[in-house]
């Protein structure tokens, strides 16, 4: 059993008491309010539910992340950013970014980023917590990922792309942008092919508790938020 938090004042368990299976299930219910993600993130839980069910939150055992200097560049990645095929920013157009994460993929229809959790991330984007990095090719949106970042952390949500590479394009450059400003983690949730092939790992929760505080209260060298990444 999982415990139900209150709705109007959410007290998040011990994260180490997770479920196994469903691996990192910690509790159910509360709210989307900044106050209540902000208090999660801090303690590395996150939200992840299909609405209509209840909100559930999670801490994964082992969490998949990202040190930023250990970040692979495969060589047709390094050739396709020399040509700078792309124009990329970041915060210009956060809820459409959102939008495109929640838009039907190839392989299913299904998304966990309902209105409720847009409206919810586009609070946190307005109080300087939430941050989007967009690819343009031209004047068209073609890719692009959203996260939120605090101290020296960016938990990385979702991306997306219309066009071959542009999310990876998305994350290699902001992951050099975040090296540059001091960031010691990107949190990447769970692990995946794809994650893997940028350098991801996985780390045990303890491990990744342990990291977090460290780096969750640090101010970062410089604000990675400029206009243009490239």
């Amino acid at each position: 059993m999982i415990p139900w938090l209150d709705p109007q004042r959410p007290r998040f368990p011990d994260p180490a008491t997770a479920l196994r299976d469903p691996d990192g299930l910690l509790a159910a219910g509360g709210n989307l309010s900044a106050d209540t993600l902000l208090a999660a993130y801090r303690r590395g839980i996150f939200p992840w539910y299909a609405p209509p069910d209840p909100i559930l939150w999670w801490s994964p055992d082992p969490r998949a992340v990202l040190i930023p200097d250990r970040l692979h560049v495969s060589r047709s990645m390094h050739k396709l950013i020399k040509r700078r095929p792309f124009t990329v920013s970041c915060d210009q157009v956060f809820r459409e970014v959102m939008l495109h994460c929640a838009a039907p993929r190839r392989y299913t229809a299904d998304t966990w980023i309902s209105d409720e959790m847009i409206a919810a991330y586009t609070r946190l984007h307005q109080l300087g917590y939430a941050h989007s990095v967009e690819v343009w090719q031209q004047d068209r949106l073609v890719g692009g990922l959203y996260g939120l970042a605090i101290g020296r952390v960016f938990f990385g949500e979702s991306m997306f792309s219309r066009v071959g590479n542009a999310s990876k394009y998305a994350f290699i450059l902001l992951a050099r942008q975040l090296q540059q400003a001091g960031f010691a983690l990107i949190d990447c949730q769970v692990a995946s092919a794809h994650l893997q092939s940028l350098g991801a790992c996985t780390l045990p929760r303890a491990e990744f508790q342990l990291r977090l505080q460290q780096a969750i209260d640090q101010p970062p060298l410089f604000s990675p938020w400029t206009p243009a990444l490239l």
